[in-house]
């Protein structure tokens, strides 16, 4: 990591839940990672729906700079609207913001979500891969024979949403390893429920392009994928993962991994983020 940042602070900001407080578990795990390098003077993080609020960021810390890493997975509504207009590097009314700005004093320099990260790449396919060998029934099948999907929120607010996975789809299909890559979405084109009928292949492996283990990944997709919502929720009170790997259904074997931000890289990226920033 080039740079001198003992004087300054970093931000990470997240989405939060008000119904699923575990979505924040990770990217409070990472604050106390990231601190205990003693890289910055001070580490801190903020919430959309959790305390403490994106609008209170600034005032969590002393620092004079200030780096904010979104620890979203893409540019879209929440990245270039909401978080930016709560940050005060953005008014109501603007249609583009300026990633650098002084607010209360101090300077604020907005970094790239970690999901636009190159390594993203490595980290999905290394999660497709470690899936299947960790469950291969009735054997572990061939990228060859496997069609790869990368699922994502998708939203009608902001096309950007979606860039960041059809970005990852583009750039795995281009190393022709997979017999097909595909995206699929909760609230776009194509959705995630359509997957069976959408593939050509027997064997489905679908990787959640999410950042936390949180609603969407553990209770949504899962019954999006066809498991009864009444046992995913007894799968979760009793400690088990929500969805058996693999799942046979519509005669389709379906592996689904955890997300993304599992991966013991995330606080590297998180920091070539902020060097990137200043390049």
């Amino acid at each position: 990591m080039a740079g001198d940042f003992s004087q300054d602070a970093l931000i990470l900001v997240a989405h939060g839940s008000s119904e699923n407080t575990k979505s924040s578990e990770l990217t409070r795990t990472i604050v106390e990672f990231i601190r205990a390098q003693s890289i910055f003077s001070e580490v801190a993080c903020a919430f959309k729906l959790e305390e403490p609020k994106i609008e209170e960021a600034t005032d969590l810390v002393n620092s004079k700079r200030v780096f904010v890493v979104p620890l979203t997975i893409s540019e879209g509504w929440f990245t270039e609207e909401i978080i930016p207009f709560q940050l005060g590097l953005r008014s109501k009314d603007e249609v583009n913001f300026s990633r650098k700005g002084t607010v209360g004093g101090k300077e604020l320099i907005y970094c790239k979500p970690v999901g636009t990260h190159l390594m993203m790449t490595d980290i999905i396919i290394d999660k497709a891969v470690d899936i299947v060998r960790h469950h291969p029934f009735p054997h572990e099948p061939r990228p060859d024979e496997t069609t790869l999907i990368i699922a994502g929120h998708g939203t009608q607010q902001n096309t950007n949403s979606r860039k960041a996975i059809e970005a990852q789809v583009e750039l795995i299909r281009a190393r022709d390893e997979y017999a097909e890559v595909l995206p699929a979405f909760m609230e776009e084109m194509p959705l995630i429920t359509d997957c069976y009928k959408n593939t050509q292949s027997r064997y489905i492996v679908i990787v959640p392009f999410f950042i936390s283990d949180g609603q969407h990944t553990v209770e949504d997709i899962p019954v999006l994928l066809g498991e009864p919502a009444a046992r995913v929720q007894e799968r979760l009170e009793a400690s088990q993962p929500s969805w058996r790997n693999p799942t046979e259904r519509k005669g389709k074997l379906l592996w689904y991994t955890d997300s993304i931000g599992s991966t013991p890289q995330l606080p590297d990226i998180i920091l070539d983020l902020v060097s990137e920033s200043l390049r």
